[in-house]
């Protein structure tokens, strides 16, 4: 690829927590600074190294957006090369057909697009509630609500449920520019206010999602002394069978979420313990945010103007990676208290 090649960033895809995250916060990066980047042993931990199917949409819908020069997007691949060209912000369309999650599609697209001159729409298609992925509610309950805090403008919309895996979930997100991101700091949780959630199914039973609630109730009751609001969906559109249990902790110094999702097999009261042991262990430790909306803030406080801080219940390597990765693009104080896996405290200064 020539001239254009000179100062490109490399990333060793291998580092860390060695999964599809390095790649997203990566391209992310990259679109936004328009900065060239080449990417090597790609998701090399994970059993199918380099590049799945919805890696490889991520790379494709960055080469449609920006008019990238890209070589090695081929299924598979562990090396890619990645020259982006100016951000084009405007309605998108990505289908990435298999259940593949579109919420981790998204993770790849927001940042550069919420700082664009002009509003996106995404309609992204794909699973929208699938294993070792946030669920469409988490962005929407949680996540969302802080980027608007820090100055973004987004708004999520659900047509149709993607459950693993026939997928064919469809996801609508529109955004609207912002000049900057303001700094957070979420360092007190404060008081609990309220325990709130859903239980969903698609093409089960009815009682599947009567037993997610009762058995979350009960153990929210008996085990923490509480009570709890969760709303029954029966029957959502989805082309495949699914349920999920979804649990929202509000707190004076903000949200946390927590989810379980069925499958062939797994009862539906192993479904509401899942969900609840994550509550329960989340307001046992100390800590603001949850450990999933820790690694996914890192971006976003990388780029907002000043210094942002938060405390969470547990450092993961997948943080630490996303602060890894960010250091290729940005030169930041960073500091980090406390040991992978316990409870700690990050700081970024922008200076």
């Amino acid at each position: 690829m020539g001239e254009e090649s000179v100062g490109m960033i490399e990333i060793d895809g291998s580092f860390g927590e060695g999964g599809g995250q390095i790649l997203r916060t990566a391209l992310a990066l990259s679109a936004l600074f328009k900065r060239s980047l080449t990417l090597h042993h790609i998701r090399a931990r994970r059993k199918n190294p380099g590049l799945g199917n919805q890696h490889l949409m991520a790379v494709n819908a960055w080469a449609e957006i920006s008019g990238a020069k890209v070589e090695g997007n081929i299924i598979g691949s562990q090396k890619l090369t990645f020259i982006p060209q100016e951000v084009r912000p405007g309605n998108y369309q990505f289908r990435i057909g298999t259940a593949g999650s579109v919420t981790l599609l998204l993770q790849a697209l927001l940042l550069p697009l919420g700082l664009s001159q002009k509003g996106s729409q995404l309609i992204l298609q794909g699973g929208t509630h699938v294993p070792w992925s946030p669920p469409f509610h988490y962005l929407s309950e949680v996540l969302f609500p802080v980027l608007r805090s820090m100055g973004m403008s987004m708004e999520g919309k659900i047509h149709q449920w993607g459950w693993y895996p026939k997928g064919e979930g469809v996801m609508e997100v529109e955004i609207q520019p912002s000049r900057s991101l303001k700094p957070i700091a979420l360092l007190e949780r404060g008081s609990l206010k309220r325990i709130r959630g859903l239980s969903a199914s698609s093409l089960l039973p009815k009682d599947v999602g009567e037993r997610q609630r009762e058995e979350a109730l009960r153990r929210i009751e008996k085990e923490m002394k509480m009570e709890a609001e969760i709303t029954i969906l029966p029957d959502i559109p989805s082309k495949g069978q699914g349920s999920f249990l979804f649990l929202v902790a509000e707190s004076e110094g903000g949200q946390a979420g927590f989810s379980s999702l069925g499958r062939k097999g797994k009862r539906a009261e192993e479904v509401a313990r899942e969900a609840v042991d994550a509550l329960k262990d989340y307001l046992k430790a100390g800590g603001c945010v949850d450990p999933h909306l820790a690694d996914q803030l890192i971006p976003y406080m990388a780029i907002a103007d000043g210094s942002s801080f938060f405390t969470t219940t547990r450092i993961t390597e997948h943080l630490l990676t996303n602060l890894w990765v960010i250091q290729h693009f940005k030169n930041l104080k960073i500091s980090v208290t406390g040991e992978k896996g316990g409870e700690g405290k990050v700081e970024l200064f922008n200076e």
